[in-house]
């Protein structure tokens, strides 16, 4: 009798509980599905960054990120983390600009979606260029690593880029720590840096000037790998931007393209973040 009556009670009845759980389109659960996944990826790769980190071998020492990121485009002398903190300013204020677009589109305010979307690529492809500049002074180098004949390690004034030439009487160079105070300059530095065992420039996947081969290692794959998701954020975003111009969504009557997009678009900012934290603060 009871599954009779059952039958009789419509599925609305049944739920009683308002809007269903699965109101949502297929679209967006797909993006978070990819987005959890994606966020496990980048938890692994930043947790492998840490053991590596805090497993050297006795005497070795991790490079300081002030020292290793210390150029702005245009600027002479050092600035620690600078150039960074501007690229993570304005990729934060893309995630702002793309707030500001789904919240127009939800007003089928095609105007201000075109607005904002331009705004979000124009961030995106200045933190890609910028990444490309650091990626440049990274391998390029600042400060090459020098071991003397004794053991000790020396970073040099001036890197010796490639066949450049060398004045000794202007050459100089640190002993124990780029940011140690004993220097030695002129002629005694040259003969130390002519007796030396090896010397290191910049960086490449088998050694780099910085420190251990691992750190350029997980520099190059976690902070490329966060590059291609900008790349692809941004890809995403500028087809979006051309449908929503060409009136796509406003036919359609609605703008859930833009803020699938966005949900991609924060996470990746936020991803930032992390990497941020951990290659550059930490």
């Amino acid at each position: 009798m009871s599954g009779e009556a059952s039958k009789t009670i419509s599925n609305a009845t049944l739920w009683g509980g308002g809007r269903s759980p699965l109101s949502v389109s297929y679209g967006k659960i797909m993006i978070w599905f990819f987005l959890v996944s994606d966020a496990l990826t980048f938890t692994g790769l930043l947790s492998a960054y840490g053991y590596a980190r805090h497993s050297l071998d006795p005497g070795m020492t991790w490079p300081i990120g002030e020292y290793v990121f210390s150029t702005f485009p245009g600027l002479s002398g050092d600035h620690p983390l600078m150039y960074v903190a501007l690229m993570t300013f304005i990729l934060i204020m893309s995630s702002v600009t793309m707030v500001l677009a789904v919240e127009a589109g939800h007003r089928l305010d095609k105007k201000n979606v075109v607005k904002w979307m331009f705004l979000t690529v124009v961030g995106g492809l200045f933190f890609l260029g910028s990444q490309a500049f650091e990626w440049a002074h990274f391998i390029h180098g600042s400060h090459a690593r020098v071991t003397l004949a004794d053991g000790r390690i020396a970073y040099l004034e001036e890197n010796p880029h490639h066949g450049e030439a060398i004045d000794p009487a202007t050459f100089a160079m640190t002993i124990g720590s780029p940011r140690s105070s004993e220097v030695v300059k002129g002629d005694e530095a040259y003969k130390l840096y002519q007796g030396a065992v090896s010397v290191v420039s910049g960086a490449n996947m088998t050694e780099n000037e910085y420190g251990p081969p691992s750190y350029a290692n997980f520099f190059f794959f976690i902070t490329g790998f966060h590059g291609f998701h900008v790349f692809s954020g941004v890809v995403i975003n500028l087809v979006v931007l051309i449908m929503a111009i060409k009136g796509v969504f406003h036919r359609r009557g609605h703008y859930e393209m833009v803020e699938k997009a966005g949900l991609y678009w924060h996470f990746v900012d936020l991803v930032w973040v992390f990497v941020f934290t951990f290659f550059y603060l930490v």
